[in-house]
């Protein structure tokens, strides 16, 4: 594919700085450009590549004013990263048309009494169980197992080695990538007077609704009763476990490594860092952001606010507090200086009370 730098600049609703026929044939990070590509610049830190890069055509921000000399030609635009993304969105586009696939392949397993939409695709050694529903257009990549009653979308893509246990009812437009567990049994034991630990049935199903994505060797638990939900916009991170009877809001992201505990919900619009612990039983309100390696042990009442540390505590508190902790070994020299010069002051007064008795 190829088109010049003025038809994209049309398309991004942007300007032009330079030559608007100049050709583009590739997108390309903006230190790896090199001549027919096109990158971006958004961040202040990349700015020295611009003036030695090759890309032919690199989008930057309309305030941007640069300070040496440079050879790329520029579309302005009100958000770089943001063009650039559609761009991105729109060459995969290009490549998944080029790719698509339909039907089923021969090695494939899909029960009698499964429904499958149009322009589906079932890869080699997918299986897909009794009473299942596809929409249109879903593509099932080689190893994917999709249990009992579970019902699919539209557009919805799973990746190698997705599994879907029974009773799933994911949306349209849902992303799962490989090796990724929907469904699989919550962790409830119940402890018996003997020490050992009886299993509770786990009778619930997992909902994930529209447009979600989640990412490779994530888990997402079935509920004890009831459902697992991941609501409409989430994303999520590879390796990531979802607890039973967990709630996602809608436009949540969580980052790798995190974990939520049992019957926790987490409000709309929400953000959790990487390797972030969130005890069970927990309501989390609207917008809250957490940062990486935090510990949240306590309901979030106030919405839209920020959170770090572990045990958990308010942005500003916690970076008093870190800033303290980097002089602890300081203040703890300080301290010793001071008990010894308390002792040396202690006995001076002892002595100077025993000679004034005398």
């Amino acid at each position: 594919m190829q088109f010049t730098a003025k038809q994209i600049s049309e398309f991004l609703e942007g300007s032009i700085d330079g030559n608007p026929d100049v050709a583009i044939t590739e997108l390309s990070k903006i230190e790896d450009g090199k001549e027919g590509s096109l990158s971006f610049l958004s961040n202040p830190k990349y700015e020295n590549f611009l003036y030695s890069t090759q890309a032919s055509v690199v989008i930057v921000s309309k305030d941007f004013i640069p300070n040496q000399p440079f050879t790329s030609t520029l579309i302005r635009v009100d958000n770089p990263y943001s063009s650039f993304t559609i761009l991105l969105d729109k060459y995969n586009e290009a490549m998944n048309a080029q790719a698509a696939l339909s039907g089923i392949d021969k090695l494939a397993f899909v029960h009698p009494t499964a429904k499958i939409g149009s322009n589906v695709f079932i890869d080699a050694f997918a299986y897909v169980a009794e009473n299942v529903v596809i929409g249109n257009g879903c593509r099932l990549n080689a190893q994917t197992f999709v249990g009992a009653n579970t019902k699919i979308g539209e557009n919805s893509i799973f990746f190698p080695g997705v599994k879907i246990y029974h009773n799933a009812l994911i949306g349209s437009r849902v992303t799962i990538h490989a090796n990724t567990v929907i469904g699989s049994d919550g962790f409830g034991f119940a402890p018996q007077k003997d020490g050992t630990y009886n299993k509770i049935p786990q009778i619930g199903n997992v909902i994930i609704e529209d447009d979600v994505e989640i990412g490779a060797n994530t888990t997402v638990d079935r509920a004890t009763m009831g459902s697992t939900i991941i609501k409409k916009g989430a994303k999520i991170d590879n390796l990531i476990q979802i607890a039973h009877n967990v709630e996602i809001g809608e436009n949540t992201v969580l980052a790798a490594q995190s974990g939520i505990s049992g019957s926790t919900k987490v409000g709309p619009n929400s953000v959790v860092g990487g390797q972030v612990g969130i005890a069970g039983h927990l309501t989390l309100a609207k917008g809250t952001q957490i940062g990486a390696q935090a510990g949240i042990n306590f309901n979030i009442t106030e919405e839209n606010k920020q959170w770090h540390g572990s045990p958990a505590q308010p942005l500003r508190n916690w970076m008093r507090a870190s800033v303290i902790f980097k002089h602890l070994p300081d203040v703890e020299k300080r301290i010793n200086i001071l008990e010894v010069e308390l002792k040396r002051l202690t006995a001076e007064l002892e002595k100077n009370t025993i000679h004034n008795e005398r």
